[in-house]
């Protein structure tokens, strides 16, 4: 009874000082032993390539989301899931501050959507698999700002083509036939652009900068 009441206190003095929330990268191998696991959509080709698991919380970067199982404290058993597409949720303001000469952590900060930022510390030791992780979500993030200036190109070009043809008016044919072609071959040209420029599988980016 003592040993128990013993180990409860120190859980929750843990959380007071902050410590459990200090995180561990986790090896592929062990992925399927985290409860994150389970929220993966593996039946549609999801994959994980990063997992970093402290005392309550879970954070899982798959080829096409972020996917956080929040836990409240390392006492308590409530978790509350959430998940961020890469293409819904565009990233940015990633940044890697590492330990100083006390500190036993290292921290990975980012903002993912338009509200949600995310700082994460994880232990010292795994600054390397860490760095990993800074340039894929780096890159990811370099992708996202590209393609979204050509997607906005690409519509204030459809606007411009179509307000051009206004002002000119019936050359031959039918004045709405003619709209009609337009409207068709400006549709499928940009859920063409949309299908290259949008990516919502990142899997390339992930392989190319995660070593573990």
């Amino acid at each position: 009874m003592i040993e128990r009441v013993g180990k409860m206190f120190g859980k929750i003095a843990a959380d007071a000082l902050g410590l459990s929330d200090v995180g561990s990268v986790i090896k592929p191998q062990d992925y399927n032993k985290t409860d994150v696991d389970d929220y993966v959509m593996h039946e549609d080709n999801e994959k994980i390539f990063f997992v970093i698991k402290s005392k309550s919380d879970e954070y899982c970067f798959t080829n096409k989301a972020l996917i956080h199982l929040d836990g409240t404290s390392a006492v308590s058993k409530k978790r509350v899931l959430r998940r961020f597409d890469y293409y819904k949720n565009k990233i940015s303001h990633v940044t890697l501050e590492t330990a100083g000469t006390v500190d036993i952590d290292v921290e990975i900060k980012f903002k993912i959507g338009d509200e949600q930022f995310y700082s994460i510390d994880v232990h010292k030791k795994h600054l390397e698999e860490l760095k990993d992780l800074y340039k894929a979500l780096l890159k990811i993030a370099e992708i996202s700002s590209d393609n979204a200036v050509i997607l906005d190109y690409a519509q204030q070009s459809l606007e411009l083509a179509s307000k051009t043809l206004n002002r000119m008016g019936p050359a031959e044919g039918n004045i709405v036939d003619q709209f009609t072609e337009l409207n068709q071959r400006a549709f499928d040209w940009l859920v063409s652009a949309k299908k290259q420029y949008n990516v919502k599988d990142f899997g390339f980016v992930f392989e190319r900068y995660i070593n573990n």
